[in-house]
């Protein structure tokens, strides 16, 4: 029986860790651990269908990664959601540059290259994109105030957040609040 790591695109929550271990395992696979991007799998008869893995990810939104390249970006990727939404933005005390160097372990001009080369967009504003859909699954659920929802998300100020969020949506937050039909957009989707 052969260990083998794939790395899946699109993957972005504990749902579609759900999905995509219940789609392997249902291919005969054996997944030994899953995380965000990567999955740890045994294939009893030792011998990888990478076709039908590809079909099946795909069929649920997901995409089978085989660049070392592509498994960067989507590295990169990851790590700025779970940045996202953790807690980590309203203390962070480094730069974004010097977390995803951290993260994923390669020098920064590098890796801003790499993703600006292939996502055609840079490390900074997918990074904007990600914490303006944040701020508007956040506005949804009417739990925080638009100040706390600033400081969750590291913003200096609320006048920064709404400059940026209009910036991007075209609209203020407080008027987004009131939009009866909500548009967002899936993390897999942003930029």
């Amino acid at each position: 029986m052969d260990k083998v790591i794939i790395h899946v695109k699109n993957m972005v929550c504990d749902r579609c860790i759900r999905v995509v271990k219940e789609e392997l395992e249902s291919l005969g696979l054996i997944v030994n651990d899953i995380q965000l991007g990567t999955v740890n799998i045994t294939n009893p008869e030792n011998s990888l269908d990478y076709d039908a893995i590809a079909k099946v990810l795909s069929e649920n939104g997901f995409e089978l990664l085989v660049g070392k390249k592509a498994r960067m970006v989507e590295k990169i990727k990851t790590a700025i959601i779970e940045l996202v939404h953790s807690d980590e933005l309203e203390n962070m005390d480094v730069n974004l540059s010097d977390y995803i160097t951290g993260k994923v372990g390669k020098d920064y001009p590098y890796l801003s290259n790499l993703f600006s080369s292939i996502e055609s967009i840079t490390i900074e504003k997918y990074f904007i994109f990600q914490k303006i859909e944040r701020v508007k699954e956040l506005l949804v659920y009417d739990e925080l105030s638009l100040s706390e929802i600033a400081y969750r998300l590291g913003y200096s100020s609320v006048q920064h957040l709404s400059n940026q969020f209009k910036k991007i949506t075209g609209l203020t937050p407080s008027y987004f609040k009131k939009l009866k039909e909500i548009k967002r957009s899936s993390l897999d989707k942003v930029a």
